[in-house]
């Protein structure tokens, strides 16, 4: 009844199919594309200070996140998180692979991963884990720093720490920061 009132004929409900199909395609495949850990801004310039804000968009098939530690790059320093309330901090400190310098003065340690823990973020719900930084002036416009990020929850664990190679798509891909030129 509802083909007659529309006039769809044998052949035209077959390009519907197709037509839906591609949709599907589309549109059914696209969240899978923005369901892993990613940066808030994807580029920064060199020398200046930058907020890394981590969006975290699930849990682990359908397991609460109960931790997100992640991996500070070379040449990202002065790290200083977020508290979120509800969870615990963790800073773990070490050297870094040569000095850099900040506000006239010369660090050669810092912080070199964050860790939360403690929380709850149910799989039905989104949200940000923050830290400011700087980026050292040394480091390369042009280059991408990747943080790898450890997901963990009540039940699995997703590792996003793959470094993407041109032309290649990871399945639990690092997130990544474009570095431009100072303006």
């Amino acid at each position: 009844m509802f083909r007659s009132s529309i006039g769809v004929t044998g052949g035209t409900s077959a390009a519907i199919l197709v037509l839906a199909t591609l949709l599907l395609a589309i549109f059914g495949f696209a969240p899978c594309a923005f369901a892993h850990v990613t940066l808030e801004q994807s580029e920064a310039p060199v020398g200046k200070s930058y907020k890394a804000v981590l969006r975290v968009p699930h849990g682990c098939n359908g397991s609460p996140t109960i931790a997100i530690r992640v991996r500070i790059p070379e040449g990202v320093i002065d790290v200083k998180p977020m508290p979120k309330p509800g969870w615990t901090i963790n800073l773990v400190k070490g050297k870094y692979a040569k000095a850099y310098s900040l506000d006239r003065a010369q660090v050669s340690e810092g912080v070199t991963e964050v860790d939360w823990s403690g929380g709850k973020l149910p799989d039905a719900y989104y949200d940000e884990f923050v830290f400011q930084t700087f980026l050292a002036s040394d480091l390369k416009p042009g280059q991408t720093l990747y943080f790898p990020v450890v997901q963990e929850c009540e039940t699995g664990v997703h590792r996003w720490i793959e470094i993407s190679a041109p032309g290649t798509d990871y399945p639990e891909p690092a997130p990544g920061l474009k570095l431009v030129p100072k303006p």
